[in-house]
């Protein structure tokens, strides 16, 4: 969640108002994603939606700067100060195998079934027996992996 604006915090860099707008609609969905109704859901279901959003506003940020390379280096280390974007997940996407990755606790080892394993949406599509389906019960990713 990216900090509150006042007057004694440092202004935002150049080039911050061309994608301001974009962030502030990621901000909004953010507010109504968490302000839904959860009835009916699985306690894991109801925290799906953020989890999306804050993947898709991380991964623009990221494109922007890794792929496009419309931002300078000063704004993109800003947005990720202010918490516009995950950092640790971005840290994640460089590397190969993970540049698909949908969140970080898919790949923590703690946490699972097995001693040592990672989530069941890692697992590669073509190792997935056919008519299984595959749903991330933290992020309800349907599928992460990189050969996917």
């Amino acid at each position: 969640m990216p900090k509150i604006r006042t007057t004694r915090t440092k202004k935002p860099p150049e080039g911050f108002e061309d994608i301001e707008s974009i962030l502030d609609d990621y901000a909004k969905k953010m507010r109504d994603a968490e302000n839904e109704s959860h009835e009916g859901k699985r306690k894991a279901e109801s925290l799906w939606p953020i989890m999306r959003i804050s993947h898709t506003r991380s991964r623009y940020i990221y494109e922007l700067y890794y792929k496009r390379e419309a931002i300078t280096r000063e704004l993109y280390d800003w947005l990720l100060k202010e918490g516009y974007a995950d950092a640790n997940l971005i840290a994640k996407w460089k590397k190969t195998g993970y540049e698909k990755l949908c969140c970080l606790r898919c790949i923590q080892t703690r946490d699972m079934n097995y001693q040592g394993s990672t989530c069941v949406c890692r697992v590669p599509k073509a190792q997935v027996r056919t008519g299984t389906v595959v749903e991330c019960v933290h992020c309800g990713c349907r599928g992460c992996s990189s050969d996917s």
